[in-house]
């Protein structure tokens, strides 16, 4: 099990300190929330990789319905090569109650998912370095030997590892999440929506089963659990977290979404990790 640790709020500066906290703290990842419009995610991120050495760093979560996928590409990939490979892209549809609507973005679900699924396919294709051709409902790029003048490709191989948020157990959601490198599971409810309350251990179980039986490929995959566990009672968080180990979670990510008071996260980063399980 790795932990990371989510920045519920905080601006460049901030999270270039916090993160310099956290990878002295023990914590194995610094995340960093991406707004329609506020603190920009990626100039955070820089900011941390100049702090940092060691710790991975990465969006939670970057809802590329509403993204240029090229865009997304130069950024994720500048960001990976100046920190020696350490990014992580956490992706989904995004929650369209933090400003869609405001700003225009598209709301309806079925054509976010459509934005998703292309835009993924062009990202991971421009991530290669190469002449790169894609045509679909959304986008249709044509990028040829004569014309493309590439970035330097992701530090990272074969690519900067992907999370994908899935819907457990809706098949299409979950076989999104399963052509890539790791899944943030949402639960659906019995009325069809999204479960406010997290996947539970045996939830955990069942999708690992689940991935075991249709992924293809045999490169790791992650299985992300967020939540908050007492940085002050180590054997109480490890009565959290193991159950979730122990169904095949690999990561935890520390979640403080509700604490607004700068210093009791601070507090927390520098509590440090629950102890590994």
């Amino acid at each position: 099990m790795k932990y990371g640790f989510v920045l519920p709020r905080g601006d460049a500066q901030t999270a270039a300190k916090f993160a310099h906290q956290a990878e002295e703290a023990g914590w194995d990842g610094f995340f960093v929330w991406e707004p329609v419009w506020g603190i920009d995610a990626w100039v955070c991120l820089t900011a941390a990789a100049m702090r940092t050495e060691r710790i991975k760093l990465g969006t939670m979560i970057t809802p590329i319905s509403r993204m240029r996928p090229w865009k997304l590409a130069s950024e994720t990939t500048t960001l990976d090569n100046l920190s020696n490979g350490r990014v992580i892209l956490s992706v989904g549809l995004g929650a369209v109650d933090t400003g869609f609507k405001t700003f225009s973005e598209i709301t309806e679900r079925k054509k976010r998912a459509e934005l998703l699924d292309e835009g993924l396919e062009v990202l991971t294709g421009l991530w290669s370095g190469e002449p790169f051709h894609f045509k679909g409902e959304h986008y249709d790029i044509e990028i040829t030997a004569d014309t493309f003048n590439p970035p330097p490709p992701p530090a990272q191989k074969p690519r900067i590892p992907i999370w994908v948020v899935g819907a457990w157990p809706r098949v299409k959601s979950m076989q999104r999440a399963l052509r890539y490198d790791g899944l943030l599971p949402n639960v659906m409810g019995e009325d069809g929506k999204v479960r406010m309350s997290p996947a539970t251990p045996d939830e955990i179980r069942e999708m690992n089963q689940y991935i075991t039986a249709n992924r293809e490929g045999d490169t790791p995959f992650d299985i992300v659990i967020e939540g908050q566990t007492p940085g002050d009672d180590p054997g109480e968080a490890a009565t959290i977290i193991s159950p979730y180990a122990q169904a095949g979670a690999t990561w935890w990510i520390e979640a403080m979404w509700n604490i607004s008071e700068g210093n009791q996260v601070l507090e927390r980063i520098k509590q440090g990790p629950p102890p590994s399980v």
